[in-house]
């Protein structure tokens, strides 16, 4: 929605990141209405469906009911706040989640990710930033569904087109971004990823002040998959480097 007198951008059927977008719905969620008004304006010129919510109540009634592929979601809403709304969404959906605050404090970004978001931008924001990140973390996704792979590693099953992890026989319950995660990494086992390289692998942009957004995620996996010196793999800090996969024959009794 456009302010007054203001022509929304006429879109062109025949351009590409529109076609791409066409039927991807983005649930926008903040309490400011020049915000969702800024945030349809960019999206809907690109070709994507905007629905929006005022408040946590109404995001999770719209969520539920319009089954979104992306959420952006404020983290400063009146009465239920968005880290309680992004974690009643996580409960039930694997839908990814861009983060929306207006704090510059890592622990509220820290938070937010702990809480299963895959990424998050800082007001006040560049449309054109965000409308990226979108594009990027929809894109990661569906690459992720046009591979029929499977990787297995003993007290491991990793099935790509099924975006089903297993440990030990159990599922566990991945976001898309630490899903990605752990397929980049155990796609190479025993090779060392820097944070940098990863937030370009998985994030699309690679900025060292992001680059505890990997930590946290990395933390996450480790806990999701009780990845540990006891069992047969694990995700390994290399100091002053990165990250590495890795597993290991069974300790000997």
């Amino acid at each position: 929605m456009a302010e007054a007198g203001e022509r929304l951008p006429k879109r062109d059927p025949q351009a590409g990141p529109a076609a791409r977008a066409a039927g991807r719905k983005v649930l926008v969620v903040d309490d400011e209405e020049s915000v969702r008004e800024l945030v349809q304006l960019y999206l809907g010129k690109e070709g994507f469906e905007v629905i929006s919510a005022r408040d946590g109540q109404e995001a999770l009634r719209m969520n539920g009911k319009h089954r979104p592929d992306l959420v952006i979601l404020d983290l400063m809403l009146p009465g239920l706040d968005g880290w309680e709304v992004c974690r009643q969404i996580r409960s039930t959906s694997q839908v990814p989640i861009i983060m929306l605050t207006a704090r510059t404090e890592e622990v509220d970004r820290i938070v937010g990710l702990e809480l299963g978001a895959d990424d998050y931008v800082v007001k006040p924001f560049s449309p054109r930033e965000l409308v990226a990140r979108v594009k990027a973390v929809l894109r990661r996704g569906s690459m992720a569904g046009e591979e029929s792979e499977t990787l297995s590693f003993p007290g491991l099953r990793i099935d790509r087109v099924r975006h089903r992890v297993e440990v030990e026989g159990e599922e566990v319950h991945l976001t898309p971004t630490e899903f990605r995660l752990l397929w980049c990494m155990a796609s190479h086992p025993g090779r060392v990823f820097s944070r940098a390289e990863l937030l370009d692998r998985i994030w699309g942009y690679d900025s060292e002040s992001d680059a505890r957004t990997v930590d946290v995620h990395i933390k996450r996996l480790r806990h999701k998959t009780k990845a540990s010196e006891a069992r047969p793999f694990t995700i390994s800090t290399v100091w002053g480097m990165g990250y590495k996969f890795e597993t290991r024959p069974p300790a000997e009794e």
